[in-house]
């Protein structure tokens, strides 16, 4: 039991470091945009599309990362994602150019895919059923405490008058840092093939796995469909919050710290939402979510500039509260022996969608003005209600 509970540990505090560094790169895009789209004039289409190449950039391999991590095991992977991810933002803090920019987009967006599917699998397997759950929700909570934490700090070193070539630089060496202190912990805690501590069923040998591993590719199916609008509705939201707030009139410091208020209340969203799912069942706790999810929308757009920074923090709740209830959900319908695949698919398609949202969002904000795409917005986070109850609470069916 005691190097179960050492694994059980060490996992908990690679995959979370990880998260911590990964999302707060990652996220800091997000209040980078304005300042790249004021410094090469970009417009909404243009903001749209440097976000949607870092996010195919990001789900084209985050589609492999299962397999990957199954070649060279969840710990190699996620050391190779920091690096480059530091490296992109290394790069980026030199790029003089639109074009350098995408490109280092491009390099930060494959290194965030080598993260999630790995780092989920390593979590499943080195917990019992009865406190993966918890483990995982653990885990998905240190990504916002990054996310917060890095866009935090951007918008206070940008208000005191550094600059972002400045501040990318400094991010990209604390991803590659960190990439070298996971390595020299991980030491031989977890060889590949040899991280699982599942339960075997009581006295017969497992049937072999074939394909993906998913266990009920009805309920998968339906949960793709939810996780990829939900996702669509997340990245958009976020992406484009600061722009809302800079058409409201606010500084481009206050912008970008709408966006930070936002993925402050992500934190809050993620234990309120998994407890609100306990207590009135998945389906209605996200159809609950998804609707104020949509009308928290429409009240930014139409609330004075103070009441619309106040609602951020709500707003951000509901918005990014959902995906602890399907990630979580997520773990019941793969096989354990088939986790980082089954995790780097589900991951991969939220991730496409992460990359069509802001871009077609972009597209009707050049076209029809900002506020309508918000509105547009509120009413796709409607469209992953009716999907949601095709899910199955327990999936025993083999696929």
């Amino acid at each position: 039991m005691g190097s179960i509970n050492s694994k059980s540990k060490t996992a908990i505090s690679i995959t979370c470091t990880t998260h911590i560094v990964q999302d707060g790169v990652s996220s800091t895009i997000l209040v980078l945009l304005p300042i790249l789209a004021q410094t090469f004039g970009f417009s909404y289409a243009q903001v749209g599309l440097l976000k949607g190449a870092k996010s195919l950039s990001q789900a084209a391999l985050e589609f492999c990362s299962g397999w990957m991590s199954e070649q060279i095991g969840e710990c190699r992977l996620i050391i190779v994602g920091l690096a480059l991810s530091g490296a992109g933002y290394f790069l980026l803090s030199n790029a003089p150019s639109a074009l350098l920019v995408t490109v280092c987009l491009l390099v930060i967006g494959a290194g965030t895919a080598l993260h999630h599917a790995p780092s989920s699998a390593l979590i499943a397997n080195s917990y019992l059923s009865t406190k993966r759950n918890g483990a995982l929700g653990i885990y998905d909570a240190s990504g916002d405490v990054g996310k917060l934490a890095f866009t935090g700090c951007f918008s206070l070193a940008i208000g005191v008058g550094l600059a972002w070539q400045q501040i990318s630089l400094m991010y990209g060496l604390v991803a590659i840092f960190a990439a070298f202190v996971i390595a020299v912990a991980k030491r031989s805690t977890f060889r590949r093939r040899h991280s699982s501590i599942h339960e075997e069923p009581n006295g017969t040998d497992q049937p072999e796995v074939k394909g993906w591993g998913i266990l009920n590719w009805r309920s998968f199916g339906a949960l793709l469909v939810v996780t990829s609008i939900d996702t669509m509705v997340q990245s958009s939201v976020l992406v484009f919050v600061a722009f809302l707030m800079l058409s409201k009139g606010l500084s481009l410091t206050l912008a970008t710290g709408a966006t930070v208020l936002l993925l402050a209340g992500g934190i809050f969203g993620k234990a309120g939402c998994g407890y609100l799912a306990d207590r009135i069942g998945v389906r209605s706790a996200f159809a609950v979510i998804q609707t104020l999810t949509a009308l928290g929308l429409i009240a930014v757009v139409v609330a004075p500039n103070w009441l619309a920074m106040a609602l951020l923090l709500p707003l951000g709740a509901v918005v990014q509260g959902t995906s602890s209830i399907t990630y979580g959900f997520a773990a019941n319908l793969i096989d354990h022996r088939r986790m980082a695949r089954g995790y780097a698919l589900l991951y991969s398609s939220g991730t496409f969608a992460s990359a069509i949202g802001p871009l077609a969002v972009g597209i009707v904000a050049d076209r029809f003005g900002l506020e309508t795409a918000i509105y547009v917005v509120a009413l796709i986070a409607l469209l992953a209600i009716p999907p949601i109850f095709a899910l199955r609470a327990v999936s025993t069916q083999p696929a």
